[in-house]
């Protein structure tokens, strides 16, 4: 897809707004009447300044041909310059070209004030998963970075932050579509492990005696359950009730999402 955009009107608009689609792969042309003012022939900014203004985050591009060729966030544009950017890749192999930065190690997650379930559901999933209803912009992104974890934000403009390396905009509204959102954006299928996180501070749960926490269950929970974990960080008890098969059937049905397989 070819976007010619001589100017910052409409086209611009038009541009922004096709970014926000699951799948882009825009191109940016300067042409005789420039989106940006020449001096002496050049344009004094670099791709990742005029892409984000037109409203698409670093942290969703993998990939900036400049004439043909890869070029990077930096990349001075002149005029003719013919610039393609795209999305993260799924399936074509890009990996000596690619801008986006792959997680070493586990996949960690931090969100925003507005994913408060998402991160309920991530931690149900066993991914840790920072979350604070209080927690400022900037404070968020200065966590995704010194952690390495990735951020996940329905704010276009947390996701400008230059500190920010590893983010992701999620696109859907629901939590319930959100959590498969990032499932297959991350290819997590095979890491999922179940029930070893806390669901509200986000703490590794641990085993407990049913004598140890005997005084805190109800009759009818002594009587039926036998298996106990406590949460070490806010000292909640869990056990196998009538919640942990409501979450069994959400686990299960996002296991049976199908894999993204590699061409």
């Amino acid at each position: 897809m070819l976007v010619v955009i001589p100017r910052w009107t409409n086209e611009a608009r038009a541009f922004s707004i096709l970014c926000g689609a699951e799948r882009f792969a825009p191109a940016i042309w300067v042409t005789e009447e420039p989106c940006l003012q020449l001096r002496n022939g050049g344009i004094s900014e670099g791709c990742n300044r005029i892409i984000e203004s037109l409203g698409v985050p670093h942290t969703e591009i993998d990939l900036i041909l400049a004439n043909g060729q890869p070029g990077g966030f930096s990349y001075l544009l002149q005029d003719g310059d013919n610039i393609s950017v795209y999305p993260i890749f799924r399936s074509i192999d890009i990996s000596t070209f690619k801008l986006s930065r792959d997680i070493e190690g586990e996949v960690r997650f931090v969100l925003d004030a507005h994913l408060g379930k998402l991160a309920a559901y991530l931690r149900a999933l066993g991914f840790d998963s920072l979350y604070q209803t209080d927690c400022q912009d900037e404070v968020l992104a200065r966590i995704s970075a010194e952690q390495q974890r990735i951020l996940l934000t329905r704010d276009r403009g947390l996701l400008k932050r230059s500190i920010v390396t590893h983010g992701y905009l999620i696109r859907e509204t629901g939590s319930h579509r959100q959590r498969a959102e990032v499932v297959r954006r991350f290819n997590l299928l095979s890491s999922i492990t179940p029930f070893r996180r806390c669901l509200h501070c986000n703490s590794l749960l641990r085993r407990v005696p049913k004598e140890r926490i005997r005084e805190r269950l109800l009759p009818e929970t002594r009587w039926l359950y036998k298996e106990f974990t406590l949460c070490p960080g806010c000292n909640r008890v869990y056990w196998k009730g009538s919640h942990y098969e409501h979450m069994k059937r959400m686990i299960d049905s996002i296991r049976a999402i199908p894999p993204i397989v590699a061409a």
